[in-house]
């Protein structure tokens, strides 16, 4: 498979707040990631917070676009070789600058919490949008990744009116003991209190 371009994301300071058209934020570089499928019902009533980084506590190099998109070389790295295979996606990417990338439009299914249950109903893909930090459990956040999650979340609840604040949680929390992320390093209250 041919390996795309790497992808450089949207700063998202170039346009405030985030504007969703045709289920997508204008100001995110768009690579479409083929990890992705209709939603059963249509319906949007969750925001799932994950992180990731590839490999594991290293940033940049366009490794989270080539697996998002199947693409990632599975000797490039020991540690990708145990990825070889595996169909995912999250519907956005939040880069250490707070640079966006969007793979999957928020109306579509994209294949980001797994095995999953919520509120006592599983599947969670089904109904949720999936946002990925580049980070690690314990590495903080930086500044830019709190400022934009925080405006991305505010337009996704104006946009979707059945993802309210209480609906919002982290993939630990609905895949217990199987996920970890965001991890300690995630700084819930105050990503809360950004929330307005």
């Amino acid at each position: 498979m041919e390996q795309p371009e790497y992808a450089v994301g949207v700063h998202p300071l170039d346009q405030t707040p985030p504007v969703i058209n045709q289920h997508r934020i204008t100001s995110a570089c768009f690579v479409p990631s083929p990890n992705c499928n209709t939603r059963p019902a249509g319906e949007i009533s969750l925001l799932v917070i994950h992180n990731i980084s590839l490999p594991p506590g290293q940033f940049g190099g366009g490794h989270v676009t080539e697996l998002f998109t199947n693409c990632l070389d599975p000797q490039a790295h020991p540690f990708f070789a145990k990825l070889d295979g595996l169909e995912v996606s999250a519907h956005l990417l939040i880069e250490r600058d707070g640079s966006m990338i969007q793979f999957v439009p928020f109306d579509r299914r994209a294949w980001h919490a797994g095995r999953s249950c919520f509120d006592g109903r599983e599947a969670c893909n089904d109904f949720s949008i999936g946002i990925e930090l580049e980070g690690a459990d314990d590495i903080p956040y930086t500044d830019a990744q709190y400022q934009v999650l925080a405006a991305v979340t505010r337009t996704l609840l104006v946009t979707y009116p059945n993802l309210t604040r209480d609906r919002i949680t982290g993939h630990s929390n609905i895949a217990p003991g199987r996920k970890t992320d965001p991890g300690p390093a995630f700084d819930w209250a105050r990503y809360r209190q950004s929330l307005g």
